[in-house]
């Protein structure tokens, strides 16, 4: 594997949350604005989850990865982180792109909150109906 920068960068998106992710050569270490993932989700569930396109491509060890995340809630910043660090491995290098797609991470989860219409009480649900 020819590595020739030293930082790759990637953009995930998920419901209303944006990630910016840095990947550099490092020890495994993820901070997520400013703090380390763990205390910035709170869970280690969620860190599992955006940390599965490193153990996909068997790269955990190798980078250390340093994101900014805004908008949306800790779950969807996750999906977000997890999409930004797979397109930042793919601009690594080009051989993970088979694993990476193969588990879905390359893909931008397209589900969003349906809006809320007039006359309803939420996106779905109408008033109680009374006969008189």
């Amino acid at each position: 594997m020819a590595e020739m920068k030293a930082t790759y960068h990637g953009t995930g998106r998920r419901k209303t949350s944006v990630a910016r992710v840095r990947l550099v050569p490092g020890t495994g270490v993820m901070t997520v604005n400013k703090k380390p993932a763990v205390e910035f989700f709170g869970r280690q569930a969620l860190v599992t989850f955006a940390e599965t396109p490193l153990k996909v491509t068997e790269t955990s060890e190798r980078f250390d990865v340093i994101a900014q995340i805004h908008g949306g809630g800790v779950s969807g910043q996750a999906g977000a982180l997890r999409h930004g660090i797979a397109r930042a491995l793919l601009e690594a290098s080009d051989e993970y792109r088979g694993e990476l797609k193969r588990a879905g991470y390359l893909r931008r989860d397209p589900r969003m909150v349906e809006r809320k219409k007039y006359g309803l009480k939420k996106a779905r649900k109408k008033p109680q109906f009374s006969k008189r």
